[in-house]
């Protein structure tokens, strides 16, 4: 347990806002350039605008069920980049959202800055054209507002025209409209919160190497109207600009950015942003399989009227970095947690909305995890909201963990998990005095698959609750996974020095619609008992 921590709480805001350099993965060279991708993890679907200083460049991306939702990434060169906030805390309907949701809720956001406030437009494909806004992107933002219902409606992006007017692009989701493929606008009225006009389709690229156009983002330049997409698929599509001078087109298209000969593959879908300096940037995103898409930068030229990506077309894995008024500083989104904070940490979501019993920081340093209630019949975890998970941060990484188990009945269960549509944890688990390390993994859990146990060692507590009332016992463990292409092997020691290697392998798997993610699970069978916990003393994400 940590020392002083009540001395400590004192300075939290200051080492909350301290900026955080990852040991697995930084893209900025140091040397004036930067290697793609400047963000490697899974912020599917990224957009970027920038702030009315110029200076400030502010990205979010899609975030499905998870919470808290629409993650706020802050930069000032557009390679260094904090997570800073959330602009969603709970989704609705609550009744749906309470519990897990895999792959629906918020898909491919847009952000932008107007009038004075910034807006995030994002389509639910079971619910409509949602919208959110605020004047301080750190800050509040308003509960989310439902400005077209209906089912089938994703990937939106409002443009506010020079008159005022304001006009919204939008894909359409096949599994529940029944096509797609086709991109349409209609006009919002002038502070974006209701549909004001009748869809019009401008593009359809059904029958086309154009095949699963969707991801439109909105722009105007120059008096063309612009819209700018993904085709061709997700694992191996490109990029598609068009342009013309109405908003309602036509549109003649072109592609600006393919795989080429390069080995980054489907480069595509993602935000241009014009800086002050004159320079056009492209962020988009890349499939990476079990790791989600990250995302990369590319530099635009316009010079042939058109905004071609990369080098010529092509993306690059290494580039000058953006022009910038003063050096800044090198800062990765965060990873590793001591757990020292009253809040949870920015790299942290749940699987569900948010319920208190879920778990909560505490004041001694620890993060606690309450053992979830698993249902009668239960397969696997794809049921379990209260997954505490972070993404990952890169190809290969080790992620170790301090925590102790407290449990208060046969059964209850805690430990670290990789999950996806297959997973795989390493727990700690009670029987009777004692406990099990125990390996629990799952192929197809989003298809109700049977999980399947290995148990590793039995474990003699290392604590045991000296009253008589509701007695509990203890378990202090150190865990550890280590993951390389995709492939994720477990250890566990008693003192943090001397690990020892046990399990299978697993070979990680995304979930649906992102990539897969790490953290803590804590469950148990027993509908009756009082929870158990997982208390988490910190987490330390290494070479």
């Amino acid at each position: 347990m940590k020392k002083l921590i009540c001395l400590a709480v004192a300075i939290l805001p200051m080492m909350a806002s301290a900026q955080y350099k990852s040991k697995v993965w930084c893209p900025d060279n140091g040397d004036g350039t930067y290697t793609n991708p400047v963000i490697n993890a899974d912020y599917s679907d990224p957009d970027v605008c920038v702030g009315p200083s110029g200076e400030d460049y502010y990205l979010t991306a899609s975030s499905f069920q998870c919470i808290p939702g629409l993650p706020i990434l802050h930069s000032r060169d557009l390679v260094n980049w904090e997570i800073i906030n959330y602009a969603v805390r709970e989704l609705e309907p609550k009744s749906e959202f309470d519990r897990p949701q895999h792959g629906n809720g918020i898909w491919a956001p847009s952000i932008r800055y107007h009038n004075g406030e910034y807006y995030i437009y994002w389509g639910d494909p079971d619910h409509g054209v949602m919208m959110v806004k605020t004047k301080d992107p750190a800050g509040e933002w308003t509960k989310p507002l439902c400005v077209i219902e209906g089912k089938g409606y994703i990937d939106t992006t409002p443009l506010w025209d020079d008159d005022g007017r304001c006009y919204l692009v939008n894909g359409w989701a096949n599994s529940r409209a029944k096509f797609a493929s086709v991109l349409t606008v209609r006009e919002l009225s002038a502070d974006g919160t209701r549909a004001i006009g009748q869809p019009v389709i401008v593009f359809d690229g059904n029958g086309t190497e154009n095949r699963t156009c969707e991801g439109p983002k909105f722009y105007k330049r120059d008096g063309w109207y612009w819209i700018m997409c993904p085709a061709g698929g997700v694992p191996t599509g490109f990029q598609l600009a068009m342009r013309s001078k109405s908003p309602y087109g036509p549109y003649e298209h072109k592609i600006v950015l393919a795989q080429g000969k390069t080995s980054i593959n489907g480069p595509h879908q993602g935000g241009w942003v014009h800086t002050k300096y004159g320079e056009d940037w492209f962020l988009h995103f890349q499939d990476k399989e079990a790791y989600g898409r990250v995302v990369h930068l590319q530099p635009v030229d316009w010079s042939s009227g058109w905004p071609i990506m990369g080098k010529k077309g092509e993306p690059v894995t290494r580039y000058q970095k953006p022009k910038a008024s003063s050096t800044v500083a090198i800062v990765n989104p965060v990873e590793s947690d001591e757990f020292n904070s009253p809040t949870m940490g920015l790299q942290w979501q749940w699987h569900a909305n948010y319920d208190e019993k879920f778990g909560v920081p505490t004041a001694f340093g620890t993060f606690r995890i309450y053992t979830y209630k698993l249902s009668e019949g239960w397969k696997n975890f794809w049921e379990v909201p209260n997954l505490l998970l972070q993404k990952t941060p890169a190809d290969e990484f080790t992620v170790t963990t301090k925590l102790r188990f407290t449990s208060k009945a046969d059964g209850q269960f805690g430990g670290l998990i990789m999950m996806g549509l297959d997973y795989s944890a390493l727990v700690v688990r009670r029987m009777g005095q004692s406990f099990q390390l125990v390996q629990m993994t799952c192929k197809a859990a989003d298809k109700g698959k049977q999980q399947t146990e290995n148990v590793i060692a039995t474990l003699k507590p290392t604590a045991t609750d000296k009253t008589e009332y509701k007695p509990g016992i203890h378990e202090d463990i150190y865990l550890r996974l280590k993951v390389a292409d995709s492939k994720l092997h477990f250890a566990y020691s008693s003192d943090g020095k001397k690990f020892t290697d046990c399990g299978s392998e697993f070979q990680m798997k995304e979930g649906k619609w992102i990539g897969a993610k790490f953290g803590y699970i804590s469950a148990e069978t027993d509908a009756n008992a009082d929870r158990g916990w997982v208390e988490a003393d910190w987490i330390r994400v290494e070479k």
